[in-house]
Protein backbone atom coordinates (compact mmCIF):
# COMPACT_ATOMS: atom_id res chain seq x y z
CA UNK A 1 0.00 0.00 0.00
CA UNK A 2 1.26 3.34 -0.76
CA UNK A 3 1.49 5.92 1.93
CA UNK A 4 -0.14 9.51 2.02
CA UNK A 5 2.83 11.06 1.89
CA UNK A 6 3.87 8.90 -1.28
CA UNK A 7 0.33 10.17 -2.59
CA UNK A 8 1.02 14.21 -1.93
CA UNK A 9 4.01 13.67 -3.34
CA UNK A 10 2.20 12.13 -6.97
CA UNK A 11 0.46 15.84 -7.47
CA UNK A 12 3.29 17.30 -6.40
CA UNK A 13 5.60 16.32 -8.96
CA UNK A 14 2.55 16.28 -11.53
CA UNK A 15 2.16 20.28 -10.20
CA UNK A 16 6.04 21.19 -10.32
CA UNK A 17 6.54 19.71 -13.58
CA UNK A 18 3.65 20.39 -15.58
CA UNK A 19 3.30 17.02 -16.57
CA UNK A 20 -0.02 14.84 -16.51
CA UNK A 21 -1.25 13.21 -12.97
CA UNK A 22 -1.40 9.91 -15.24
CA UNK A 23 2.66 10.30 -16.05
CA UNK A 24 3.87 10.28 -13.07
CA UNK A 25 0.83 7.22 -11.56
CA UNK A 26 2.50 5.23 -14.79
CA UNK A 27 5.83 5.75 -13.86
CA UNK A 28 5.00 4.74 -10.10
CA UNK A 29 3.21 1.32 -11.58
CA UNK A 30 6.24 0.67 -14.39
CA UNK A 31 8.65 0.98 -11.37
CA UNK A 32 6.60 -1.07 -9.03
CA UNK A 33 6.48 -4.05 -11.88
CA UNK A 34 10.42 -3.77 -12.51
CA UNK A 35 10.91 -4.25 -9.00
CA UNK A 36 8.91 -6.80 -9.10
CA UNK A 37 10.69 -8.52 -12.33
CA UNK A 38 14.38 -7.97 -10.91
CA UNK A 39 13.04 -10.41 -7.79
CA UNK A 40 12.56 -13.03 -10.34
CA UNK A 41 15.36 -15.09 -11.65
CA UNK A 42 13.07 -16.20 -15.32
CA UNK A 43 12.10 -13.40 -17.56
CA UNK A 44 8.33 -13.27 -16.85
CA UNK A 45 6.62 -9.53 -17.53
CA UNK A 46 4.35 -8.31 -14.83
CA UNK A 47 1.75 -5.00 -14.51
CA UNK A 48 1.22 -3.18 -10.96
CA UNK A 49 -2.67 -1.33 -10.66
CA UNK A 50 -2.94 1.50 -7.93
CA UNK A 51 -6.06 2.56 -6.49
CA UNK A 52 -5.06 6.14 -6.45
CA UNK A 53 -7.64 6.78 -3.90
CA UNK A 54 -6.79 4.28 -1.36
CA UNK A 55 -3.56 3.71 -1.97
CA UNK A 56 -3.69 -0.07 -2.24
CA UNK A 57 -2.32 -1.90 -5.70
CA UNK A 58 -2.43 -5.28 -7.35
CA UNK A 59 0.28 -7.18 -9.67
CA UNK A 60 -0.79 -9.05 -12.00
CA UNK A 61 1.82 -11.54 -14.46
CA UNK A 62 1.45 -11.27 -18.08
CA UNK A 63 1.53 -13.29 -20.93
CA UNK A 64 1.32 -12.47 -24.59
CA UNK A 65 -0.06 -14.36 -27.59
CA UNK A 66 1.96 -14.52 -30.35
CA UNK A 67 2.09 -15.69 -33.90
CA UNK A 68 4.46 -18.62 -34.26
CA UNK A 69 4.77 -17.41 -38.27
CA UNK A 70 6.97 -13.70 -36.21
CA UNK A 71 9.23 -16.06 -34.17
CA UNK A 72 12.30 -16.14 -35.47
CA UNK A 73 16.20 -15.42 -34.58
CA UNK A 74 15.94 -11.43 -34.14
CA UNK A 75 12.26 -12.26 -32.33
CA UNK A 76 13.03 -15.51 -30.23
CA UNK A 77 10.54 -17.18 -28.36
CA UNK A 78 10.21 -16.53 -24.32
CA UNK A 79 8.43 -19.07 -22.63
CA UNK A 80 8.27 -16.89 -19.60
CA UNK A 81 6.36 -14.13 -20.71
CA UNK A 82 4.34 -15.45 -24.11
CA UNK A 83 1.80 -17.58 -25.60
CA UNK A 84 1.30 -19.89 -28.55
CA UNK A 85 -2.28 -19.88 -29.72
CA UNK A 86 -2.28 -23.30 -28.96
CA UNK A 87 -1.27 -22.50 -25.36
CA UNK A 88 -3.95 -19.48 -24.74
CA UNK A 89 -6.81 -21.75 -26.11
CA UNK A 90 -6.30 -23.76 -23.10
CA UNK A 91 -6.45 -20.85 -20.97
CA UNK A 92 -9.02 -19.23 -21.92
CA UNK A 93 -10.66 -19.85 -25.60
CA UNK A 94 -11.59 -16.38 -26.83
CA UNK A 95 -7.84 -15.43 -26.30
CA UNK A 96 -6.05 -14.71 -30.07
CA UNK A 97 -3.22 -13.05 -31.40
CA UNK A 98 -1.62 -9.75 -29.57
CA UNK A 99 -3.99 -10.62 -26.73
CA UNK A 100 -2.35 -10.47 -22.80
CA UNK A 101 -3.54 -13.77 -20.25
CA UNK A 102 -3.20 -12.28 -16.58
CA UNK A 103 -2.54 -14.25 -13.47
CA UNK A 104 -2.30 -12.78 -9.81
CA UNK A 105 0.90 -12.14 -8.47
CA UNK A 106 3.01 -11.26 -5.19
CA UNK A 107 3.39 -7.51 -4.68
CA UNK A 108 6.62 -6.20 -3.43
CA UNK A 109 6.54 -3.54 -0.44
CA UNK A 110 6.91 0.22 -1.88
CA UNK A 111 10.79 0.31 -0.11
CA UNK A 112 13.92 2.34 -0.97
CA UNK A 113 14.97 0.07 -3.75
CA UNK A 114 11.19 0.71 -5.47
CA UNK A 115 11.82 4.48 -4.61
CA UNK A 116 14.99 4.46 -6.66
CA UNK A 117 13.54 2.79 -9.48
CA UNK A 118 10.46 5.48 -9.52
CA UNK A 119 12.43 8.18 -8.92
CA UNK A 120 14.41 7.55 -12.56
CA UNK A 121 11.27 6.45 -14.39
CA UNK A 122 9.70 9.45 -13.15
CA UNK A 123 12.34 11.88 -14.23
CA UNK A 124 12.56 9.82 -17.50
CA UNK A 125 8.42 9.79 -17.43
CA UNK A 126 8.57 14.03 -17.11
CA UNK A 127 11.40 14.75 -19.69
CA UNK A 128 9.90 12.33 -22.51
CA UNK A 129 6.29 14.58 -21.51
CA UNK A 130 8.20 17.99 -21.77
CA UNK A 131 9.86 17.19 -25.12
CA UNK A 132 6.02 15.92 -26.30
CA UNK A 133 4.66 19.08 -25.34
CA UNK A 134 7.32 20.86 -27.26
CA UNK A 135 6.65 19.39 -29.87
CA UNK A 136 2.58 19.74 -29.95
CA UNK A 137 2.91 23.25 -29.21
CA UNK A 138 6.26 24.50 -31.14
CA UNK A 139 5.37 21.88 -34.48
CA UNK A 140 2.60 24.28 -35.50
CA UNK A 141 4.71 27.38 -35.54
CA UNK A 142 7.37 26.40 -38.02
CA UNK A 143 7.49 29.17 -40.47
CA UNK A 144 6.98 31.64 -38.26
CA UNK A 145 8.41 34.33 -35.69
CA UNK A 146 8.99 33.32 -32.15
CA UNK A 147 10.64 34.99 -29.24
CA UNK A 148 12.32 34.34 -26.33
CA UNK A 149 15.22 35.25 -23.47
CA UNK A 150 19.01 34.51 -24.88
CA UNK A 151 19.95 31.75 -21.83
CA UNK A 152 23.47 30.85 -23.21
CA UNK A 153 26.08 31.75 -26.13
CA UNK A 154 29.16 30.26 -27.34
CA UNK A 155 31.25 30.49 -30.41
CA UNK A 156 29.22 28.12 -32.24
CA UNK A 157 25.74 29.21 -31.21
CA UNK A 158 23.32 30.86 -28.54
CA UNK A 159 20.37 29.22 -26.70
CA UNK A 160 17.02 31.31 -26.10
CA UNK A 161 14.49 30.06 -23.49
CA UNK A 162 11.27 30.09 -25.02
CA UNK A 163 9.42 29.78 -21.88
CA UNK A 164 7.50 26.50 -20.78
CA UNK A 165 10.57 24.24 -20.51
CA UNK A 166 11.37 25.31 -24.46
CA UNK A 167 14.84 26.15 -25.26
CA UNK A 168 15.55 26.80 -29.39
CA UNK A 169 19.12 27.03 -30.42
CA UNK A 170 20.42 29.70 -32.85
CA UNK A 171 23.38 28.34 -34.97
CA UNK A 172 26.08 30.49 -36.05
CA UNK A 173 25.78 30.29 -39.17
CA UNK A 174 21.70 31.45 -38.60
CA UNK A 175 23.15 34.70 -37.12
CA UNK A 176 23.48 37.77 -38.70
CA UNK A 177 27.11 38.61 -39.58
CA UNK A 178 28.80 40.71 -36.60
CA UNK A 179 25.54 39.78 -34.93
CA UNK A 180 25.95 39.54 -31.06
CA UNK A 181 23.79 38.86 -28.05
CA UNK A 182 24.14 38.46 -23.90
CA UNK A 183 22.23 36.59 -21.54
CA UNK A 184 19.08 37.89 -20.53
CA UNK A 185 18.83 39.81 -23.95
CA UNK A 186 15.47 39.51 -25.49
CA UNK A 187 15.83 37.50 -28.91
CA UNK A 188 13.17 37.38 -31.84
CA UNK A 189 13.99 34.85 -35.13
CA UNK A 190 12.29 32.48 -37.55
CA UNK A 191 11.31 28.83 -36.52
CA UNK A 192 13.23 27.12 -38.77
CA UNK A 193 12.25 23.49 -38.01
CA UNK A 194 11.53 21.30 -34.97
CA UNK A 195 13.66 18.24 -34.56
CA UNK A 196 11.64 15.25 -32.49
CA UNK A 197 14.60 13.22 -32.23
CA UNK A 198 17.38 15.70 -30.87
CA UNK A 199 18.78 15.20 -27.80
CA UNK A 200 19.39 18.76 -27.16
CA UNK A 201 17.35 21.62 -28.04
CA UNK A 202 14.96 20.85 -30.47
CA UNK A 203 13.82 23.72 -32.08
CA UNK A 204 15.78 25.57 -34.81
CA UNK A 205 15.69 29.12 -35.19
CA UNK A 206 17.60 31.23 -38.09
CA UNK A 207 17.74 34.88 -38.73
CA UNK A 208 19.15 34.93 -42.03
CA UNK A 209 16.68 33.73 -44.66
CA UNK A 210 14.21 36.22 -46.59
CA UNK A 211 11.24 34.22 -45.07
CA UNK A 212 11.86 36.35 -41.56
CA UNK A 213 12.21 39.60 -43.49
CA UNK A 214 8.71 38.77 -44.93
CA UNK A 215 7.44 37.78 -41.09
CA UNK A 216 8.40 40.79 -40.06
CA UNK A 217 6.78 42.82 -42.89
CA UNK A 218 3.45 40.97 -41.82
CA UNK A 219 3.67 42.29 -38.23
CA UNK A 220 5.04 46.17 -38.83
CA UNK A 221 2.16 45.91 -42.20
CA UNK A 222 -1.45 45.54 -41.15
CA UNK A 223 -2.31 45.54 -44.86
CA UNK A 224 0.09 42.23 -45.40
CA UNK A 225 -1.63 40.62 -42.31
CA UNK A 226 -5.00 41.43 -43.98
CA UNK A 227 -4.12 40.44 -47.66
CA UNK A 228 -5.03 43.33 -49.05
CA UNK A 229 -0.88 43.79 -49.83
CA UNK A 230 1.09 40.84 -51.00
CA UNK A 231 4.49 39.95 -50.84
CA UNK A 232 5.55 38.42 -54.20
CA UNK A 233 9.81 38.05 -53.44
CA UNK A 234 12.63 38.51 -51.32
CA UNK A 235 16.08 38.44 -51.24
CA UNK A 236 19.00 39.11 -48.61
CA UNK A 237 22.63 39.58 -47.89
CA UNK A 238 21.91 39.48 -43.96
CA UNK A 239 22.86 42.48 -42.01
CA UNK A 240 24.21 43.94 -45.12
CA UNK A 241 20.64 44.78 -47.28
CA UNK A 242 17.79 43.36 -48.79
CA UNK A 243 14.84 43.61 -51.21
CA UNK A 244 11.33 42.94 -51.36
CA UNK A 245 8.39 42.97 -54.02
CA UNK A 246 5.05 43.88 -53.36
CA UNK A 247 1.50 44.44 -55.04
CA UNK A 248 -1.97 44.83 -54.45
CA UNK A 249 -5.19 44.80 -56.17
CA UNK A 250 -6.62 47.27 -54.34
CA UNK A 251 -5.70 50.82 -56.95
CA UNK A 252 -6.27 53.27 -54.02
CA UNK A 253 -3.47 51.58 -51.81
CA UNK A 254 0.28 52.41 -52.34
CA UNK A 255 2.05 48.87 -51.79
CA UNK A 256 5.12 50.18 -51.56
CA UNK A 257 4.38 53.16 -49.72
CA UNK A 258 2.82 51.15 -47.32
CA UNK A 259 5.27 49.12 -46.62
CA UNK A 260 7.42 51.82 -46.16
CA UNK A 261 5.26 53.98 -43.88
CA UNK A 262 5.07 57.40 -42.89
CA UNK A 263 8.76 58.47 -43.02
CA UNK A 264 9.98 55.14 -43.39
CA UNK A 265 8.98 54.55 -40.13
CA UNK A 266 7.78 50.79 -41.11
CA UNK A 267 10.64 49.54 -43.19
CA UNK A 268 12.74 51.31 -40.34
CA UNK A 269 11.24 49.35 -37.55
CA UNK A 270 12.28 45.94 -40.21
CA UNK A 271 15.60 47.15 -40.39
CA UNK A 272 16.26 47.76 -36.75
CA UNK A 273 15.12 43.92 -35.99
CA UNK A 274 17.61 42.80 -38.57
CA UNK A 275 20.48 44.80 -37.17
CA UNK A 276 20.54 47.74 -39.58
CA UNK A 277 19.85 45.56 -43.05
CA UNK A 278 18.68 48.14 -45.57
CA UNK A 279 15.71 47.55 -46.90
CA UNK A 280 14.92 48.03 -50.96
CA UNK A 281 10.66 47.72 -50.82
CA UNK A 282 9.73 47.45 -55.03
CA UNK A 283 6.93 46.84 -56.67
CA UNK A 284 5.90 43.38 -58.42
CA UNK A 285 5.58 43.77 -61.88
CA UNK A 286 4.16 40.42 -64.07
CA UNK A 287 6.22 41.61 -67.09
CA UNK A 288 9.64 40.29 -66.53
CA UNK A 289 11.45 43.18 -67.47
CA UNK A 290 9.89 45.74 -66.03
CA UNK A 291 10.37 43.31 -62.38
CA UNK A 292 13.75 43.67 -63.37
CA UNK A 293 14.05 47.78 -63.77
CA UNK A 294 12.37 47.97 -60.45
CA UNK A 295 14.25 45.16 -58.80
CA UNK A 296 17.55 47.65 -59.97
CA UNK A 297 16.62 50.28 -57.70
CA UNK A 298 17.84 53.13 -56.88
CA UNK A 299 20.06 52.35 -60.42
CA UNK A 300 18.20 53.55 -63.41
CA UNK A 301 17.66 51.04 -66.34
CA UNK A 302 18.91 52.82 -69.80
CA UNK A 303 17.77 49.71 -71.78
CA UNK A 304 17.13 45.96 -71.28
CA UNK A 305 17.42 43.16 -73.78
CA UNK A 306 15.56 39.75 -72.79
CA UNK A 307 17.04 36.35 -73.63
CA UNK A 308 14.20 33.93 -72.74
CA UNK A 309 15.87 31.16 -74.12
CA UNK A 310 19.07 31.71 -71.70
CA UNK A 311 16.66 33.48 -69.04
CA UNK A 312 18.83 36.03 -69.01
CA UNK A 313 18.81 40.04 -69.06
CA UNK A 314 21.40 42.36 -70.74
CA UNK A 315 20.46 45.99 -68.51
CA UNK A 316 22.26 49.21 -69.58
CA UNK A 317 22.72 51.81 -67.99
CA UNK A 318 24.75 54.94 -67.54
CA UNK A 319 28.22 55.10 -66.98
CA UNK A 320 28.19 57.20 -64.15
CA UNK A 321 25.41 54.64 -62.75
CA UNK A 322 27.35 51.50 -63.53
CA UNK A 323 29.02 51.23 -60.09
CA UNK A 324 25.18 51.76 -58.03
CA UNK A 325 23.94 49.63 -60.67
CA UNK A 326 26.51 46.83 -59.98
CA UNK A 327 26.41 47.51 -55.94
CA UNK A 328 29.12 47.04 -53.60
CA UNK A 329 30.79 43.79 -54.58
CA UNK A 330 27.68 42.97 -57.04
CA UNK A 331 25.45 42.96 -54.13
CA UNK A 332 22.56 45.17 -56.06
CA UNK A 333 22.15 42.97 -58.75
CA UNK A 334 23.06 40.33 -56.90
CA UNK A 335 19.58 40.49 -55.11
CA UNK A 336 17.80 42.13 -57.81
CA UNK A 337 18.53 38.53 -59.71
CA UNK A 338 17.45 36.34 -56.68
CA UNK A 339 14.09 39.06 -56.63
CA UNK A 340 13.62 38.20 -59.72
CA UNK A 341 14.93 34.80 -60.96
CA UNK A 342 16.56 36.10 -63.63
CA UNK A 343 20.21 35.98 -65.01
CA UNK A 344 20.94 39.48 -65.30
CA UNK A 345 24.28 40.97 -67.02
CA UNK A 346 25.16 44.52 -66.46
CA UNK A 347 27.05 46.70 -68.98
CA UNK A 348 27.13 50.64 -69.90
CA UNK A 349 24.94 52.29 -72.88
CA UNK A 350 28.13 52.18 -75.13
CA UNK A 351 28.69 48.34 -74.54
CA UNK A 352 25.56 47.22 -74.99
CA UNK A 353 24.90 49.13 -78.17
CA UNK A 354 28.51 47.36 -79.15
CA UNK A 355 27.63 43.72 -78.32
CA UNK A 356 23.97 44.59 -80.59
CA UNK A 357 25.84 45.57 -83.36
CA UNK A 358 28.35 42.62 -83.03
CA UNK A 359 25.56 40.42 -82.83
CA UNK A 360 23.70 42.24 -85.38
CA UNK A 361 26.97 41.59 -87.69
CA UNK A 362 26.81 37.81 -86.88
CA UNK A 363 23.35 37.07 -87.55
CA UNK A 364 23.62 39.31 -90.94
CA UNK A 365 26.69 36.63 -91.65
CA UNK A 366 25.05 33.74 -90.89
CA UNK A 367 22.17 34.48 -92.98
CA UNK A 368 24.27 35.59 -96.18
CA UNK A 369 26.22 31.84 -95.90
CA UNK A 370 23.11 30.24 -94.74
CA UNK A 371 20.42 31.25 -97.51
CA UNK A 372 22.87 32.49 -100.26
CA UNK A 373 21.52 35.89 -100.08
CA UNK A 374 23.13 39.54 -99.98
CA UNK A 375 24.20 41.50 -97.23
CA UNK A 376 20.99 43.89 -97.77
CA UNK A 377 18.62 41.32 -97.50
CA UNK A 378 20.63 39.30 -94.62
CA UNK A 379 19.90 43.18 -92.65
CA UNK A 380 16.49 43.21 -93.87
CA UNK A 381 16.04 39.91 -91.76
CA UNK A 382 17.87 41.04 -88.29
CA UNK A 383 16.08 44.21 -88.18
CA UNK A 384 12.84 42.42 -88.29
CA UNK A 385 13.85 40.31 -85.40
CA UNK A 386 15.04 36.97 -87.03
CA UNK A 387 18.38 35.63 -85.85
CA UNK A 388 18.13 31.75 -86.61
CA UNK A 389 17.81 29.65 -89.68
CA UNK A 390 14.91 28.16 -87.92
CA UNK A 391 12.72 31.08 -87.88
CA UNK A 392 13.20 31.99 -91.25
CA UNK A 393 11.79 28.48 -92.41
CA UNK A 394 9.06 28.09 -90.10
CA UNK A 395 7.54 31.72 -89.03
CA UNK A 396 4.20 31.72 -90.36
CA UNK A 397 4.68 33.15 -94.15
CA UNK A 398 2.19 36.33 -93.26
CA UNK A 399 5.08 37.42 -91.18
CA UNK A 400 7.84 37.28 -93.81
CA UNK A 401 5.03 38.64 -96.19
CA UNK A 402 4.84 41.32 -94.42
CA UNK A 403 7.94 42.71 -94.87
CA UNK A 404 8.80 45.59 -97.08
CA UNK A 405 9.55 44.83 -100.70
CA UNK A 406 9.07 40.49 -99.33
CA UNK A 407 6.54 38.98 -101.95
CA UNK A 408 5.43 35.73 -102.15
CA UNK A 409 7.95 34.32 -104.25
CA UNK A 410 10.81 36.25 -102.47
CA UNK A 411 9.24 34.37 -99.00
CA UNK A 412 8.75 31.19 -100.50
CA UNK A 413 12.25 31.17 -101.87
CA UNK A 414 13.66 32.28 -98.52
CA UNK A 415 11.58 29.38 -96.77
CA UNK A 416 12.80 26.94 -98.79
CA UNK A 417 16.78 27.98 -98.70
CA UNK A 418 16.22 27.78 -95.26
CA UNK A 419 15.06 24.56 -94.69
CA UNK A 420 17.49 23.12 -97.48
CA UNK A 421 20.44 24.89 -94.96
CA UNK A 422 18.67 23.17 -91.82
CA UNK A 423 18.85 19.97 -93.73
CA UNK A 424 22.34 19.86 -94.90
CA UNK A 425 23.82 21.28 -91.84
CA UNK A 426 22.17 18.11 -90.22
CA UNK A 427 23.62 16.16 -92.57
CA UNK A 428 26.78 17.15 -92.32
CA UNK A 429 26.41 17.59 -88.13
CA UNK A 430 25.67 13.60 -88.42
CA UNK A 431 28.28 12.54 -90.93
CA UNK A 432 30.67 14.38 -89.04
CA UNK A 433 29.74 12.70 -85.47
CA UNK A 434 29.82 9.24 -86.93
CA UNK A 435 33.63 10.10 -87.80
CA UNK A 436 34.84 12.26 -84.40
CA UNK A 437 34.43 11.55 -81.09
CA UNK A 438 35.62 13.57 -78.16
CA UNK A 439 38.69 12.38 -76.58
CA UNK A 440 39.18 11.62 -72.59
CA UNK A 441 40.43 14.80 -71.51
CA UNK A 442 37.63 17.05 -73.07
CA UNK A 443 35.22 14.56 -71.56
CA UNK A 444 36.86 14.86 -67.80
CA UNK A 445 37.75 18.60 -68.56
CA UNK A 446 35.89 20.83 -66.00
CA UNK A 447 32.42 22.50 -67.21
CA UNK A 448 32.46 20.25 -70.07
CA UNK A 449 28.94 17.93 -70.69
CA UNK A 450 28.69 14.78 -72.89
CA UNK A 451 26.34 16.54 -75.00
CA UNK A 452 28.45 19.84 -75.50
CA UNK A 453 31.91 17.80 -76.02
CA UNK A 454 30.29 15.58 -78.99
CA UNK A 455 28.95 19.00 -80.28
CA UNK A 456 32.54 20.07 -80.32
CA UNK A 457 33.89 17.05 -81.77
CA UNK A 458 31.46 17.04 -84.48
CA UNK A 459 33.40 20.81 -85.03
CA UNK A 460 36.32 19.11 -85.61
CA UNK A 461 36.99 20.19 -81.53
CA UNK A 462 38.08 16.86 -80.36
CA UNK A 463 40.71 17.61 -77.30
CA UNK A 464 41.44 20.15 -74.95
CA UNK A 465 44.43 21.00 -77.03
CA UNK A 466 42.06 21.82 -80.32
CA UNK A 467 39.45 23.65 -77.80
CA UNK A 468 42.76 25.73 -76.36
CA UNK A 469 44.01 26.66 -79.91
CA UNK A 470 40.21 28.29 -80.79
CA UNK A 471 38.76 31.93 -80.42
CA UNK A 472 35.62 32.56 -79.07
CA UNK A 473 33.67 33.37 -82.10
CA UNK A 474 34.77 29.66 -83.57
CA UNK A 475 33.95 28.19 -80.88
CA UNK A 476 30.36 30.11 -80.36
CA UNK A 477 30.38 29.05 -84.62
CA UNK A 478 30.62 25.57 -83.62
CA UNK A 479 28.29 25.81 -80.63
CA UNK A 480 25.53 28.15 -81.51
CA UNK A 481 23.93 28.42 -78.33
CA UNK A 482 26.68 28.89 -76.01
CA UNK A 483 27.04 32.85 -74.94
CA UNK A 484 30.26 34.43 -75.10
CA UNK A 485 30.89 34.47 -70.88
CA UNK A 486 30.78 29.93 -71.42
CA UNK A 487 32.76 30.05 -74.56
CA UNK A 488 35.97 32.12 -72.94
CA UNK A 489 35.11 29.38 -69.37
CA UNK A 490 36.05 26.66 -71.56
CA UNK A 491 38.72 27.80 -73.64
CA UNK A 492 40.81 29.09 -70.71
CA UNK A 493 40.22 26.19 -68.94
CA UNK A 494 41.37 24.21 -71.80
CA UNK A 495 44.74 26.19 -72.05
CA UNK A 496 45.18 26.33 -68.49
CA UNK A 497 47.92 23.53 -68.84
CA UNK A 498 50.12 26.16 -70.41
CA UNK A 499 50.09 28.21 -68.18
CA UNK A 500 51.10 25.44 -65.52
CA UNK A 501 54.01 24.22 -68.43
CA UNK A 502 55.19 27.91 -68.92
CA UNK A 503 55.37 28.19 -64.53
CA UNK A 504 57.35 24.86 -64.23
CA UNK A 505 59.48 26.30 -67.36
CA UNK A 506 60.29 29.43 -65.55
CA UNK A 507 64.26 29.78 -63.83
CA UNK A 508 64.20 30.36 -59.97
Amino acid sequence: MLTKDILAAVDSVSNEKGVPKEVVCDAIEIALATATKKRRRDDAEFRVSIDWETGDYETFRTWLVVDPAEIDEEFPFNPDAQLTPDEAKEKDPNLGIGDVWEEPAESVAFGRIVAQTARQVILQKVREAEREQVIREYLPKVGQLVSGIVKKTSRDSVIADLGNNAEAILLREHLIPRETFRIGDRLRAFLLEVLPDARGPQIILTRTIPAMLVELFKLEVPEIAEDVIEIRGSARDPGSRAKIAVTTNDGRIDAVGACVGMRGSRVQAVSGELAGERVDVVLWDDNPAQLVINAMSPAEVASIVVDEDAHSMDIAVAEDNLAQAIGRGGQNVRLASELTGWKLNIMTEDEATQKQQDEAQQYVANFMTALSVDEDVAAVLVEEGFTTVEEVAYVPIEELSAIDGFDEEIVNELRNRAKDSMLTRAIASEEQRDGQEPQEDLLAMQGMTGELARTMAAGGVTSMESLAELAIPELIEIVEDLDEDKAAELIMTARAPWFEEAEVGEPD
